[in-house]
């Protein structure tokens, strides 16, 4: 999610679902991130934490 335009797209959605859970975006990049309360995680790792 390099593009701008692309993380506000996969982001918005997220946004508007109006609950407590946890919200977490996991993609191929290597970034981790908070943005906006969603944390964001390579899957790499998501997938060998424990």
């Amino acid at each position: 999610m390099v593009d701008p335009q692309t993380a506000e797209r996969e982001i918005r959605p997220l946004i508007a679902i109006a609950d407590n859970y946890p919200k977490y975006i996991i993609s191929t990049d290597n970034l981790t991130a908070e943005i906006d309360g969603m944390e964001h995680l390579n899957v790499v790792d998501w997938l060998l934490s424990e």
